[in-house]
């Protein structure tokens, strides 16, 4: 199962961030790995009509950055006996900032709590999103005020082999990955795991309401083909996550399989609120190998409608557009 070597934790000391620090205090010491609390932080600059990087500006830099590293301290004192901590202060924009500090010291999960909703009452700020979309590791956004553990997960995956060829593999690999962490932290949780995968017959509708209607059996035969097309991919792939994981650990996370005929966008959404789920793992990748296509439709619009902690995931050999050294 996924076990994290280096865990960074993304804080903003303006805001109540207190449960992520401690969903990251409890990955780290779970997973017995490495912490970093990071926080980003504005640019500052010694005035109007003033040059940037004299030593007035240096200095304001430096009184800001030791003010910000001071209140970190404050809020990581608690965990201080219980694992080791890193703090460090970036400068810049908040998520290319992330992502460089991700690239820099290889860190393989970013815990980071969602800011806050905004005027179209979207749970996830562009940041965020940006976050999401190029974080080459695994983001876990939490929700603020949000329980010290969960109790409820949802792995959300995608199982139609209706792609082209070169995207199968990918996708079939991310599903693996979604599975493994998701079994991973409903055992480490002690939470209840579900799993679901949505399904639809494409041409239900055009056979419905076509000029030339095709006979009712017809139809009920094309969508019962599409729905035991998708639970046989569906077992196999469980079936292949129990020769990875164990059948003792299968048996132990017993997960909820939900095979639900509709819309991913509309049916993962509802089930997760229907449910009352702590936190969703899903993976966030669009159509691979298509430049500057980063995460798909369904995955920004499911992201838009739910109210819980998310875990995104990348498909294996993701690349971000960010590099260390395009600093601004």
């Amino acid at each position: 199962m996924k076990n994290f070597n280096s865990i960074l934790c993304v804080l903003d000391t303006r805001n109540d961030c207190r449960s992520a620090l401690q969903r990251a205090v409890t990955m780290a010491g779970n997973n017995q790995s490495d912490l970093t609390v990071l926080e980003v932080i504005d640019l500052v600059t010694a005035g109007i009509g003033m040059p940037d990087g004299g030593p007035i500006s240096e200095e304001l830099q430096n009184r800001v950055k030791q003010s910000h590293l001071k209140k970190l301290g404050e809020l990581t004192s608690p965990y201080k006996g219980q694992i080791s901590i890193q703090l460090a202060i970036r400068q810049g924009t908040g998520f290319l900032e992330i992502i460089r500090n991700v690239l820099d010291k290889d860190h393989d999960l970013v815990i980071k709590c969602t800011e806050s909703m905004n005027w179209w009452n979207r749970l996830l700020s562009c940041d965020d999103m940006n976050l999401l979309r190029q974080c080459p590791c695994p983001v876990w956004l939490v929700k603020p005020n949000s329980a010290k553990s969960c109790r409820r997960i949802l792995a959300a995956i995608d199982v139609r082999n209706d792609y082209p060829p070169e995207e199968m593999q990918s996708r079939h690999a991310l599903n693996l990955k979604i599975l493994d962490l998701s079994f991973s932290l409903a055992l480490s949780e002690f939470a209840e795991l579900h799993i679901v995968h949505v399904w639809h017959a494409i041409g239900e509708s055009a056979m419905r309401g076509g000029l030339m209607r095709t006979p009712e059996k017809e139809i009920i035969r094309h969508i019962e083909s599409v729905r035991n097309r998708d639970k046989r991919n569906l077992d196999q792939l469980l079936h292949e996550t129990t020769q990875n994981l164990g059948k003792d650990t299968m048996d132990f996370a017993n997960p909820k399989i939900h095979l639900a005929k509709g819309w991913a966008h509309e049916e993962i959404p509802k089930l997760a609120k229907e449910l009352n789920i702590d936190a969703m793992v899903m993976g966030t990748v669009g159509r691979i190998g298509v430049p500057g296509f980063i995460m798909g439709n369904t995955a920004e619009t499911i992201l838009s409608q739910i109210n819980c902690s998310v875990v995104a995931i990348k498909p294996p050999g993701f690349k971000t557009n960010v590099t260390p050294d395009d600093y601004r």
